[in-house]
This record gives structure tokens, sequence and C-alpha cells, in this order.
């Protein structure tokens, strides 16, 4: 025991076996309850789907009393129930494999370990509020290969220089909301208005630039903390205060993958090698906008989501879904602040953004879905659509992402054009009102309609509750944005998102409306060849496409053809009639320097 009181809990996790990808955990209760139930969480708050984390694990818990073996009893996918005697301490053991390189679970190889409490730490049946202790044990290394060093934002207790040894957290809550990295990382510190910072990147190839990666997240995380508490923003207390004293970003730098998973005083993130900034470069990888959005987004939610949260979250519950319909704003608007705090950082100009906007709005626009469900119903649905995806996503669901940062939008371009403010002293309203705490829709309408002097449920039901178009056309004109119409890619016109690889045009999705879709296209067809539809000798024969863009090509200024599809190994030969040249797509230019000015920049 280390401290003055035994806390409630104590986690003891090791490395049973690096090859084998397995960590070893002992869980000490000192005080169970008679019959004490043990659980996993089913899912990790800010990941919205039934992961089921149990099903990692190698075998039942083992438990003991004293040195007294007690019986498990298995009561349901993910929970236990221990034959206890009442206020004598328990021990349970048990082994998990981690092979999921991912933000939301637990990782383990020869070369870096990474976990979530959610994955590896059992919760205590009437004990959620209880302290804890976290002992994370150095793993045994091959002879010649770099020690292992560990980063948390678990607080330190007792830890060697590599930061291995014991943590504590105030309850399960942190516990689950602390993940850890081990490894032989690279590794920054930096200092925020006075906060302490710490990044570290797994996997980071010899021409990283580290130093260009702080410097970026440093203007980051300044400006974001002065958008939230204003220019005196300072660590301490008191209303410019941010409410954290500490922050870890860890970086998983891996050959294919992306994404980000919030926490109160950390975020866990995954990018490719290849978007990491390089030294010398006269030019940064186009990815590496996209990784700085990416640390934008998970650093908002420090303030929108983790404090800020849908008062359905004012307590997790880990044995169930949570639902909530107001991902569109935690989600949403955070989205939309991502790349707009990027901006104002001066990590991206006015062009880069407007390029950035432009894609969202068009994701939005080619997306069917978004006339059929509301981004409140797509965030009730998450836990069976948006982490579901499959074929037919894109004409039943709308990303509460993608369009919500458009509700987000349009509402601040509308209280700028107003005259009575911004979305910006909404966010800090909220912020005020709820003193960093939870909120209902109720909230965010009585934050507009104070910013704003007038009431917005009429928005609020049409974008967020409704299906209607959002007025985008007239309220980017006016903010200094021109709005040019192109024509729409092939594979859009069609109606199709397909899949060109190796020579063959797979069909991943068939879009509702399209006329693909009159024509009889299925998701999982292959699209071999086309035939005009006037066949001459040779046109009888089809010609052979490897992609899209080789269609025009064989037709020229043909209107109708035939595709032939290979479906359920059978050939397909569908009338396809071309599309009309009025399917179009967005691009945004600036045409107001001054107006655009005064919004981008605040």
């Amino acid at each position: 025991m280390v401290g003055a009181a035994a806390p409630g809990l104590r986690y003891r996790i090791a490395v049973a076996d690096l090859n084998a990808h397995l960590y070893e955990v002992t869980l000490s209760i000192d005080e169970p309850a008679a019959e004490q139930v043990v659980s996993l969480p089913v899912w990790i708050p800010g990941s919205y789907l039934v992961r089921e984390f149990a099903r990692n694990l190698q075998g039942a818990p083992r438990a003991t009393q004293g040195r007294r073996a007690v019986a498990v009893t298995q009561l349901d996918k993910a929970s236990w129930r221990i034959a206890t005697k009442a206020g004598q301490a328990l021990v349970v053991r048990y082994v998990v494999c981690a092979f999921d390189n991912s933000v939301r679970t637990a990782w383990l190889d020869r070369t870096r370990g990474f976990f979530n409490g959610t994955s590896l730490c059992l919760r205590v049946d009437g004990q959620d509020g209880s302290p804890c202790q976290i002992e994370i044990v150095p793993p045994a290394l091959p002879e010649g290969e770099a020690p292992w060093q560990l980063a948390t934002a678990l607080r330190p207790l007792k830890t060697d220089r590599r930061g291995f040894g014991i943590y504590q957290a105030a309850n399960y809550d942190e516990v689950a909301d602390s993940p850890v990295e081990m490894g032989a990382f690279w590794s920054a510190e930096f200092d925020v208005l006075g906060v302490p910072h710490r990044f570290v990147v797994a996997g980071a190839p010899p021409s990283f630039d580290g130093d260009k990666l702080i410097a970026d997240t440093r203007a980051i995380c300044e400006t974001q903390m002065r958008f939230w508490h204003g220019d005196k923003a300072k660590a301490g207390k008191g209303p410019h205060a941010p409410p954290h004293d500490r922050y870890v970003f860890m970086l998983n730098a891996t050959d294919d993958g992306y994404g980000g998973l919030e926490h109160r005083h950390s975020t866990a993130l995954i990018c490719t090698r290849r978007d990491l900034p390089r030294r010398g470069a006269a030019r940064q990888p186009e990815g590496y906008t996209t990784l700085l959005g990416l640390i934008s987004h998970e650093y908002f939610h420090t303030w929108n989501v983790k404090r800020l949260r849908p008062a359905e979250f004012a307590r997790y519950d880990y044995t169930r879904e949570n639902y909530t319909r107001l991902l569109w704003f935690f989600e949403g608007f955070t989205s939309y602040y991502d790349d707009l705090l990027l901006r104002r950082a001066g990590c991206i100009d006015d062009a880069t953004y407007l390029k950035l906007l432009n894609k969202t709005i068009n994701q939005v626009q080619q997306t069917p879905g978004a006339a059929v469900q509301s981004v409140g119903d797509a965030s009730f649905d998450a836990w069976i659509r948006y982490y579901r995806p499959d074929e037919q996503t894109p004409n039943t669901t709308v990303s509460y992402y993608t369009k919500g940062a458009l509700v987000a939008l349009c509402l601040d371009l509308t209280l700028r054009r107003e005259g009575q403010g911004s979305l910006d002293a909404v966010m800090r309203e909220l912020w005020r009102t709820s003193e960093g705490g939870p909120i209902d829709e109720a909230a965010i309408a009585a934050a507009l309609a104070h910013v704003g002097g007038r009431a917005y449920t009429n928005e609020l039901s049409r974008w967020a509750n409704g299906t209607a178009e959002l007025p985008l056309r007239d309220l980017l004109p006016a903010h200094g944005v021109a709005i040019h119409d192109d024509p729409a890619q092939l594979a859009q016109a069609l109606g199709l998102r397909v899949d060109e690889n190796g020579g063959t045009v797979k069909v991943k999705m068939v879009l509702r409306g399209g006329v693909a879709e009159k024509a009889g296209f299925a998701a999982g067809d292959e699209w071999l060849a086309v035939e005009a539809a006037t066949r001459s000798a040779k046109a009888a024969e089809g010609w052979r496409i490897g992609k899209l863009d080789d269609i025009p090509l064989y037709l020229g200024a043909a209107r109708k053809c035939v595709a032939l599809l290979a479906r359920d190994r059978r050939l397909m030969r569908l009338p396809l009639a071309w599309p009309s040249g009025d399917t179009r797509t967005w691009r945004l230019a600036g045409s107001d320097a001054e107006r655009l000015k005064r919004w981008l920049q605040g």
C-alpha cells in the first residue's frame, strides 16, 4: 500500500505474453459485497457502439479470499457473480488479449502497448465511486531492445523515471477515461498558457519533424483556450481558467489508419506515417492538415462533450447503449470549429479552409439520406447506423458530424448577418450558464436566444430535427464566399460509389434516385464493360473498363449504353441512360476579403 489511506480498489496490470498479446490483470477489492458482481463495460464513451470488450477475456476471471478460491458464475456476456463473504478482501485475476490497433480498445506486441480502462479494468458493482490505484508493471523485453516509456494523464503516485509504477484515480469513470500508451515512443513536453502538455508519437519515422508538430499543436491549444476563456486565459482558478490542469496527446503512426477518441485530460489518435510533418520539407503532405484537424477536433472536445455533455451522459451506464439526440451538437459543432480554429491559429489559410468546408458541403449534398433522416434522429441511431455502415447507409442516414457542422455554420452565419453576435458567443454562454456541465437542447436554444436576441426554435426544428435544406446559398455569399457550380464527378453523376483497384470497378453503394439505381445496379456488382446502345460489330463485343473515366472515352457523345456487370458469377446486361449534364457540385471561393476575414478570424 502507498499513501495515507487505502483505496477501495487496486488494479495491477502486467504483460503476460508480448508475442501472444496478453495482459494479466489483478484486481484487489478491500471491502467487497456479499455475492460481489463485477463486469467489463460493453462500450467506451465517445464511440457509440456496443463493442463487447469481454470477448477478449481468456477464460473466466479467477477469485480468491485469503487463500481460499471462491466460485465465479457468469451472469451474462460481460458480468460475473463471485461467491464472496462481505468485508473480507477479494482478489480477482484474469487475462485479456489485446490485438485491436485502434483508439477504442487495447493493443500489445513487441513494439508497443496501449489500453483503455474499459478494455482491461473490471467494474465493481456498487463501487463506481470508490478511489482506485492502478499499478502498471514494465514488461520484460527481449535483450537489446530499447526500454519502454509510459504516458498517461492519470495522476502518478509512485512512478519511476520512465513512467511505470502506481497511479491514482478518483473513481472508475477516471479509470475508464485515462488511456495508457507504452513503448519506445518519441515524446515532447510544452506549456500552453501555464497548462503542461505532453505529446507522444509511436511509430514515427526518421524524417519526422517533431518541432513543427509541437509548434502547430501549441498554436491550436492556445487558440482554443482563448476561444473559450478570452484573452486573459491562463491556468489556475476563476472564469478565465481552462478546465484541465494537464493534457496528453497520444499519437500512433501506422501504415494505414485514422481516428481519435477524446478524454478529459488526454486524447488517443491514429494517423498514417505519411501524414506526419517532415524535416526540411518545402511543403508538408496534404494529410498533415488532416492530422492537425484531428488534433483540433479532439482538443475542442476537452470542453464540448467531456465537460459540456448531453444531460443523458451526466452518469455513464457502461452496461448498455446510452442514447442522446444531441450528437449533432457535440460532434457536429466540434467538427465545425476544428477547421475554423485551425484557420484562426494560423495553421491554414483562407483558401485551404474554404476547400475543407467545400468538401463537407459536397459530402452532405451527395448523401440522399440527408433528405430521409434528421441529424437529431441520426444522433439517436448512432448505435445501429453510424458505426455500422453498410451499402444502404448513404440512402438512409446522414452523418451528424458533417451535417451537424453545417447546422453550426448556418447558425453562426445567421447570427453574424443579423448583427447579434456569433456562435462563438453562444458556446461561451453555454459554458457560463451550465458551469461546464450537462446540457440539453433547451439550454442550447436558450443560449442562442440570449445571444441572438430572438428565438431560434424554428431553425433548430428545421435544421437539426428536420430534413429541410440548409440556406447555404443565401448565407455564404453574405459573408464573402462565392459559390460556383461545377459538373459532378462521373461516379456522383451516375449515383454510385465504387472501388477502383487492380483494373476493376466494384460497386460499393448505389445512391437513391440515381441513374444507376434506375438501371438496376446493386452493391457488390463488378462493372466489366459497356456497349453502345446501337451495336456495331465492334461495339457488340463491349469495351472493357478498368475505371469509370474510361467510359466517356468509349461512348463519346452517346447518351445511352448497356452496362455489362458480374453479379453472383452471372453476367448482367443493364440498359443505362447516361446522366444529364445538370448534375452539379459546389466549388467555394473567396469573393470579399473583408467580410471573409470578419467571419474566419473571429
